[in-house]
């Protein structure tokens, strides 16, 4: 294999995203919004759990695709076809989402599988020749998956609550081995110096990621509110999801997004960093978003009163803001010199904290409760933004 698959770093836009990884990322548009329709049609604690195991299996494979795609060179032709066939995955796999834990069980976890172990098994044949460390640290990623893979595959062929345990297994095992680094008998485990990424990139793809759940949840809003009545209540509801999804935008955005970039590319230690920042923590607002969107559309259909399921919708227009700064604010926290979480969120957080028992006790209305939260959004936004200008 041609040293020519690895990603150069000795020139000035070395870190750059290839056309061909936004053309990758368009297939999780369509996974994010899989995911928002699967909640909206089972919007109870069941279906929010098993909502959130698909979400926890579709982000570990985007995220594991950008981690490659920082050493591979993304413009060489076999990269590309890997990238073109992972593609071809991932729309089968989306496609397979609402129906994961029905008809379509064993083509997600197949499919799932077979992604995963494919791509690494990919980089470790390029890494073979040229980078030794690399070879044996995504050779220990492979033993990994393939153990995760068995229990994709088991699950798949389970039903009901076998095949949540075994898809649970599975999501555990995915997520705790780079917490082990990946620790193989015979193989030892690999180090954080050994994942010697090029933050900038990892951070752009990381924020793009966050452009298209955004983007998802404008189109959600888009969608719903072309569908209904055009009134005075479903056109603030309107208002109100467009002011939330600005807010969200300004949140990371404004400040939080370029001083974290600075600070993996500045780092001695980037793959640390990378793994806690980037990986695990940006899963939570990657969640908040869709939660949010969700809560977007819940509003705009209902604006004046809740049609079923009261409780669970409530926590759903609660839950995705919540999300939404609480990995903000852990993101914000560990990737710049804070000695804790910014303030303004932490008071976001209480605002919100404040309005659940008048929600719970049905004083509001949908658009009233929804209006309430965004307004929480908009005053994070504006007070770090102050508080930042100040410093």
């Amino acid at each position: 294999m041609p040293t020519s698959l690895l990603r150069q770093r000795d020139h000035e836009d070395s870190h750059r995203v290839a056309p061909v990884e936004l053309f990758f990322d368009l297939v999780f548009v369509f996974a994010v919004t899989q995911l928002s329709h699967t909640l909206l049609e089972d919007l109870t604690t069941a279906g929010a759990l098993r909502t959130l195991l698909l979400f926890l299996a579709v982000w570990w494979l985007w995220i594991f695709t950008s981690w490659v795609t920082n050493w591979l060179d993304p413009d060489r032709l076999p990269v590309r076809v890997m990238l073109f066939a992972l593609m071809l995955g991932g729309l089968v796999l989306s496609s397979s989402i609402p129906q994961a834990f029905g008809d379509r069980g064993l083509v997600f976890g197949v499919v799932f599988a077979a992604m995963q172990v494919g791509r690494t098994l990919f980089v470790a044949f390029v890494m073979r020749r040229h980078h030794q460390s690399h070879y044996l640290s995504f050779l220990r990623i492979a033993a990994w998956l393939l153990l995760s893979g068995v229990f994709w595959v088991l699950g798949g062929l389970a039903e009901g609550p076998a095949r949540a345990a075994c898809w649970i297994v599975a999501v555990a095992v995915e997520y705790i081995s780079p917490a082990l680094y990946f620790w193989v008998p015979r193989l030892g485990r690999s180090t954080t110096a050994d994942w010697d990424i090029d933050g900038r990139h990892l951070a752009e793809r990381c924020s793009l990621f966050v452009i298209i759940a955004l983007g998802e949840s404008i189109l959600v809003t888009g969608s719903a509110f072309a569908q209904q009545e055009w009134n005075t209540a479903t056109m603030a509801a309107f208002v109100v999801a467009f002011l939330g999804s600005v807010a969200m935008w300004w949140i990371y955005f404004d400040t939080g997004a370029e001083r974290a970039s600075h600070r993996i590319a500045h780092s001695d230690d980037p793959g640390r960093q990378g793994r806690l920042a980037y990986t695990y923590l940006h899963l939570l607002i990657i969640a908040g978003v869709i939660v949010s969107a969700v809560a977007d559309e819940l509003v705009l259909a209902h604006p004046n009163h809740f049609s079923g399921h009261d409780n669970d919708a409530i926590a759903t227009i609660l839950g995705g803001p919540a999300i939404y700064i609480t990995g903000n604010a852990l993101f914000k926290w560990v990737s710049n010199d804070r000695r804790g979480p910014p303030f303004s969120h932490c008071a976001g957080l209480a605002m919100l904290a404040a309005l659940t028992p008048l929600a719970y006790s049905h004083t509001f209305s949908p658009l009233t409760l929804g209006t309430a939260t965004t307004t929480v959004l908009m005053i994070v936004a504006v007070w770090e933004t102050i508080a930042v200008r100040r410093a």
